[in-house]
């Protein structure tokens, strides 16, 4: 046979077990929202780079694009976002969920090509975001389903430091919805500033988010103590470490002490399904997190929490054999320069929330 008209025929076929595969996935959420159930799933994903394809004339950096070292394709591209979408639905787990937050999301246009350009369009999703002064120009973003949560308002807050008018990183994405007509939930979506250069040597920007997202929790819970309070990001630390402690001062919930405390609930890996969301070397740690206001956890009526529901999304698929350290690892877009065509280099992270009412 000419070798030709073979990889014609084999790329013919693949389009269209590829087009099978995306009618089978709409047909499958198209049934999973005739039923709604009494949960809201609130998750969190840093999706590693989802960069367009244009070059950024406003940005020094532009490594995502066909020309730009990374090589980055529209094939690359499309199978980026087709990943992102396959992740959010099996996350889902038989329902979509109501709100995803991200990070390292390049602009508001991968967001809606992501929701209107894949079987999530079922969801009825809409986004937010807003351009943030990070130097790579990778902002923090959310998607909801605006059939389930009406956004009330929304905006940025940002974090700086007054002794260094030079310092630039992602701002906290504020945004607040009505669920349901019935209860209001406000969310934080945080990708605090890396460890690069080394954790000590960059302990004290993460202390800014940590202090600047704090002061603004303060003002919500000083207008309505009960308020309820969603916050969720990558903060490039541990729940152990201070500016989660300190800076934030969010606990366990059998060390929450003071009235405005903030429950953490992602410190026991052994109960979250996972031990880590990163893998560094040998070993997993939680980088993303999922924080709560008392208000929230404790409510007896309308939304609050749901015990248990706390997870760490580690789907086989989003893994891959790690051969040098043992055990498995994550199935990345990339390492350094080499493209894997896999998923994210963090895994996804969610909770639920349920209805309640008094007697």
């Amino acid at each position: 046979m000419n070798n030709n008209l073979f990889l014609d025929i084999n790329s013919s076929m693949t389009r269209m077990l590829f087009r099978i595969s995306l009618l089978l996935f709409a047909l499958w959420i198209s049934k999973s929202l005739m039923s709604q159930s009494q949960t809201l799933r609130f998750a969190f994903y840093n999706v590693e780079n989802f960069f367009d394809l244009d070059n950024d004339s406003t940005r020094a950096y532009n490594a995502f694009t066909p020309e730009g070292e990374q090589r980055w394709t529209p094939g690359r591209y499309f199978a980026k976002r087709n990943n992102i979408f396959k992740t959010i639905v099996a996350m889902g787990e038989g329902e979509l969920p109501a709100m995803v937050g991200f990070c390292e999301v390049e602009n508001e246009k991968v967001l809606l090509e992501l929701v209107n350009r894949t079987p999530l369009r079922q969801g009825s999703y809409k986004a937010v975001h807003y351009e943030s002064e990070d130097r790579r120009g990778i902002d923090v973003a959310l998607i909801y389903r605006s059939n389930v949560l009406k956004l009330l308002y929304s905006y940025p807050v940002k974090v700086t430091d007054p002794a260094d008018a030079n310092f630039k990183t992602r701002d906290i994405l504020f945004a607040s919805f009505e669920a349901d007509g019935a209860d209001t939930v406000h969310v934080y979506i945080n990708h605090w500033p890396s460890r690069f250069g080394g954790q000590l040597e960059s302990v004290e920007r993460r202390m800014l988010a940590a202090l600047t997202l704090r002061r603004h929790v303060d003002s919500m819970l000083m207008v309505n103590p009960f308020a309820k309070l969603i916050i969720l990001g990558d903060m490039n630390d541990t729940p152990e470490d201070e500016s989660l402690t300190l800076g934030l001062r969010a606990f366990p919930p059998s060390k929450v002490k003071k009235e405005d405390d903030l429950v953490h609930l992602f410190t026991n890996a052994n109960e979250l399904g996972h031990s880590g969301t990163l893998k560094h070397l040998h070993s997993w740690q939680i980088f993303d997190h999922i924080i709560v206001s008392q208000g929230l956890y404790n409510s007896g009526r309308g939304l609050r929490y749901r015990p248990g529901s706390a997870r760490i999304f580690a789907a086989p698929f989003l893994l891959t054999e790690d051969e040098r350290y043992l055990g498995t690892k994550l199935f990345r877009t990339y390492s350094g320069p080499t493209y894997l065509g896999g998923f994210a280099d963090h895994l996804p992270v969610f909770i639920d929330l349920e209805w309640v009412s008094t007697p």
